[in-house]
């Protein structure tokens, strides 16, 4: 169960993405407003996953999701908005977002976006495991057959 915060200025949007993702396995261990001071809650919680609006103010939010992923480098993030126009959607790509999630929510989607960014970093880490166990293996062989 992967511990979730909410950060969105909607406090109805709040509670129905928090009741989606609860029937989904997650554990929702806070929420709250865009202010800076709900972002600094959110980063101390230390969630494994935050799903956020940064609404329509791009400059404001990009700098959000700039202090998120400096503070939370492992977390995943997911941008929550009703209204992804290019510009938005391009800026959050270039600063690490991990998905997209669109209102009006439908569950089912939110489940499968959030459920395929966690398993592309899983593939991820074990090929960087699987690499890195075949580096080693061939530096310990030796370099050549005594026959």
């Amino acid at each position: 169960m992967l511990k979730v915060v909410i950060i969105d200025s909607n406090s109805i949007t709040r509670n129905l993405l928090s009741t989606l993702l609860v029937a989904g396995g997650h554990d929702v261990i806070g929420d709250s407003n865009t202010s800076d001071a709900g972002l600094a809650r959110a980063i101390k919680l230390q969630p494994q996953i935050v799903c956020i609006d940064v609404g329509e103010r791009s400059d404001q939010g990009f700098g959000m999701l700039d202090l998120l992923r400096e503070s939370l480098p492992k977390a995943l993030i997911f941008l929550v908005s009703g209204k992804l126009d290019p510009a938005i959607v391009q800026g959050a790509s270039q600063r690490g977002i991990h998905g997209f999630i669109v209102k009006p929510f439908n569950p089912v989607t939110v489940q499968t976006i959030i459920r395929n960014a966690i398993l592309k970093i899983a593939r991820q880490q074990q090929a960087r495991a699987t690499a890195a166990t075949a580096a080693t293996e061939a530096t310990a062989k030796p370099s050549g057959d005594a026959h």
